[in-house]
């Protein structure tokens, strides 16, 4: 009788081992896929001339070439950061104002493992509101992952809340509130109308070098460990699982 009691507690602390290992596994996965498209910041002033930046994370195993980004009717989008390799197109109402941006690239895109942060430059509605931001992500295989469901939804979009309450992320902020009898803000150039341009960047500017280092997409080395890490957690739970579930002779 014992030592049948003693063969079932072996087989359930291996068991449950085995689980243990197979969770975390699961667990990594899930982290590796929960990366979201976002634009931040998630919060900001009223009437604030905000630098907003949109950051398009690879979940496939192919690249993405293409991101469309709806503005929300609570804030008027002003300008864009430009990004080599990459096409900015604007769609725009019957008055003028725009709508929809779209970033394109001909190149590799955005590959596994990788990110790339969009910036532009968007005057928030002068009252206490909501902007919620839906974008579309084109991979190259002609997929598209549609970024518009609510909070609870696997594809959220994001949301910024314009409140008076605010804090100021940048003190930058506080400077890109002027305006000239033109109606531009201070130290920012008029927004280009026409429907697309392409935008290389100033070598010679270490402003531009700046801007081009923060926007590169970041090295997919932490992703593939962790994809590395989970394959061998798996791999272990399942042998686990099969040395538990074999009879001993």
């Amino acid at each position: 009788m014992n030592t049948t009691i003693q063969s079932v507690k072996s087989r359930f602390s291996r068991f449950a081992a085995s689980a243990g290992l197979i969770a975390a596994g699961a667990l990594l996965f899930a982290g590796m896929a929960s990366a979201h498209v976002t634009v931040k910041p998630s919060v900001s002033q009223p009437n604030a001339w905000e630098t907003y930046t949109l950051k398009v994370p690879v979940e496939k195993n192919i690249p993405t070439t293409k991101v469309a980004l709806k503005i929300p009717k609570e804030v008027v989008f002003k300008q864009y950061e430009p990004i080599p390799d990459w096409k900015v197109a604007t769609e725009k109402d019957s008055s003028g104002k725009v709508t929809t941006v779209t970033w394109t690239t001909e190149k590799d895109g955005i590959q596994a493992g990788q990110y790339q942060r969009f910036s532009f430059v968007a005057q928030n509605a002068n009252q206490n509101t909501e902007a919620s931001w839906d974008a579309f992500q084109y991979y190259s295989d002609g997929s598209i992952v549609e970024w518009t469901g609510d909070e609870e939804s696997s594809t959220p979009h994001s949301i910024t809340k314009i409140t008076t309450e605010a804090i100021s992320e940048t003190p930058a902020h506080a400077t890109d509130s002027g305006h000239d009898s033109a109606g531009t803000a201070a130290g920012h150039a008029s927004t280009d109308t026409t429907k697309e341009s392409s935008s290389p960047a100033p070598a010679s500017s270490p402003a531009t070098e700046a801007a081009s280092t923060a926007t590169a997409p970041a090295s997919p080395a932490v992703q593939t460990t962790a994809l590395i890490l989970s394959i061998i957690a798996v791999v272990l739970g399942a042998a686990a699982v099969g040395i538990a579930l074999k009879p001993r002779k």
